[in-house]
């Protein structure tokens, strides 16, 4: 299968990341989690999700090719 991860990083320390196995945002620091908390009530998580299915899914191949070439 395949796995969309999106971190969020500020000060070189990661504050929320979205992972499309758990199908929502995790916070790491409190404003990770207040962020986390909203994004995962609103519109901004069914646009993560669409990300999946619009452009992973769709360039999987491609790149999985990629990768086989240079190895």
């Amino acid at each position: 299968g395949i796995e969309l991860i999106t971190s969020y990083v500020f000060n070189k320390a990661e504050y929320i990341r979205f992972n499309s196995t758990v199908g929502k945002f995790v916070g790491y620091t409190e404003l990770g989690l207040k962020n986390a908390e909203a994004w995962n009530k609103g519109s901004v998580l069914a646009q993560e999700l669409g990300e999946l299915e619009r452009f992973c899914k769709p360039n999987a191949d491609l790149h999985y090719s990629n990768v086989l070439d240079k190895t």
